[in-house]
């Protein structure tokens, strides 16, 4: 089996840009975005899909002479639901539009919670917390000075 090494870059490079466009927060973007990734995918079930042969109807051609079915059904079937998808996600940005005048993915609001509460959980397990300043005055020591503590409890300087 070979396969052609531009389809191969072609197909990376459109998953690298489809991987870009998602991670950004515009609706339009992220449309276009899947839509890359769906055609990187779909090269790359041509590039699995072998040499091409005669088209796969009983009677026609010898079966070691025909294409594989199976590549061209799946390619079908990834082909009609990225038309879905896109369709949903491009009327979700078209409504986006007319509510907010923009098109971007709003942050969910109790994620954002979700995350400053666990945030303050990992600072409230910190050893080295911060304390308050008189708390941190009092236990350090000052190396320049030997302090000792006589039986009364007054410090001497010596």
């Amino acid at each position: 089996m070979t396969s052609s090494l531009a389809l191969i870059i072609l197909s990376g490079v459109l998953m690298a840009v489809g991987v870009y466009l998602v991670s950004e927060r515009s609706l339009s973007r992220i449309v276009l975005g899947l839509a890359s990734i769906t055609n990187s995918v779909n090269i790359l079930f041509l590039i699995a899909g072998g040499a091409s042969g005669e088209p796969p109807i009983v009677g026609q051609a010898q079966p070691a002479q025909m294409a594989d079915p199976l590549i061209q059904a799946m390619m079908l079937t990834a082909i009609v639901l990225s038309l879905g998808l896109t369709a949903f996600l491009l009327a979700v940005g078209y409504r986006s539009w007319q509510l907010f005048g923009n098109d971007e993915v709003q942050d969910d609001l109790e994620d954002k919670r979700l995350a400053k509460r666990s945030e303050a959980v990992k600072i409230a397990e910190r050893a080295d917390k911060p304390q308050r300043i008189e708390v941190d005055a009092e236990e350090a020591r000052d190396e320049t000075e030997s302090r000792h503590e006589t039986t009364s409890g007054d410090e001497v300087l010596s």
